[in-house]
């Protein structure tokens, strides 16, 4: 990946680009989640779609004895996802669970078109149920698609909007942000419509929001409120998904709109926290590329 931080004013800023969020009812195997995300991923790749995101955990679902979940296991469903990422010649960003030198991690995981992984971030911010499997990442999210740069955070971390400021102070144009809703029925309910404050997270940003949840039944008395949605850099919702089926958005994004613009006057006043924004983002940078680096050599996919 290029250095983005330099370059962050005009990042691709003629294009449209076409994204898909993936909202799913988790099955109760790897197998059948494998199957919904590559009848989802083909009918996204049909409707021209550059990219597809799909929930937190996407692989195995979330309400899981993570315990019980081998190595050998994650390995073969990415192996798959990354010859479907191949095959269909388009971007896929897949929650799932990952082992990196015998720990566990909640990650989402980039693949190119060639289905090579080009990006894994690992859930820092993790709730009580996640620290029962997980261990924290400690890097930020920076990626491109087709040379648009885009950023990552999980679930729980919209409620942490440094993440998504310092990823867009750093290039980031998209966020993306997979979920997986583990609330009781009448909980779930109440998430509707788009008032959980991802709009807001796009307009302070001036940047796009994609939202993939899960939605359904999410073991004993839970539920998840679905509500995936892709937000405009203005706020306005673009498209959005009921809290009871599966769906498939599809959304153009005008690059020209995300303009980064407020994430960009912060690197400018005030100028002695501009100043450490300033020397604090490139360290960021590397660490993560250095993270990247780990992950790609396990999953090359196919010689471009």
């Amino acid at each position: 990946m290029r250095d983005l931080a330099p370059n962050i004013s005009n990042p691709e800023s003629t294009r449209v680009f076409r994204v898909g969020a993936v909202q799913m009812i988790f099955a109760e195997s790897m197998a059948a989640n494998l199957g919904k995300i590559e009848r989802a991923a083909t009918a996204a790749a049909r409707k021209g779609a550059d990219a597809v995101l799909f929930p937190e955990c996407a692989t195995t679902g979330y309400a899981m004895d993570f315990g019980s979940l081998k190595s050998s296991a994650v390995d073969q469903a990415l192996n798959a996802i990354s010859q479907l990422a191949a095959d269909l010649r388009v971007q896929l960003l897949v929650g799932s669970p990952i082992f990196r030198s015998g720990r566990l991690y909640n990650a989402l995981l980039v693949f190119n078109r060639s289905g090579r992984l080009v990006h894994a971030y690992s859930k820092c911010q993790l709730t009580p149920a996640d620290r029962q499997w997980f261990s924290a990442g400690e890097d930020i999210s920076l990626f491109e698609l087709d040379g648009i740069p885009a950023s990552t955070f999980i679930c729980h971390e919209r409620r942490y909007p440094e993440l998504p400021r310092i990823s867009a102070m750093a290039g980031a144009r998209i966020l993306f942000h997979p979920n997986a809703g583990m609330d009781s029925l009448s909980v779930s309910r109440k998430k509707r419509g788009g008032r959980d404050g991802m709009a807001v997270r796009a307009f302070e940003n001036a940047v796009y929001y994609v939202f993939a949840n899960s939605v359904g039944p999410q073991g004993p008395g839970k539920w998840s409120a679905g509500d995936s949605k892709i937000v405009h850099p203005s706020g306005k919702v673009l498209r959005i998904a009921n809290n009871q089926d599966e769906a498939t958005l599809i959304a153009d994004l005008k690059m020209a709109d995300a303009t980064g613009k407020y994430a960009l006057e912060s690197l400018e006043h005030p100028r002695w926290l501009a100043a450490h924004w300033r020397s604090l983002l490139p360290k960021l940078l590397r660490k993560a590329r250095r993270t990247d680096a780990l992950f790609e050599k396990r999953f090359p996919g196919r010689p471009a």
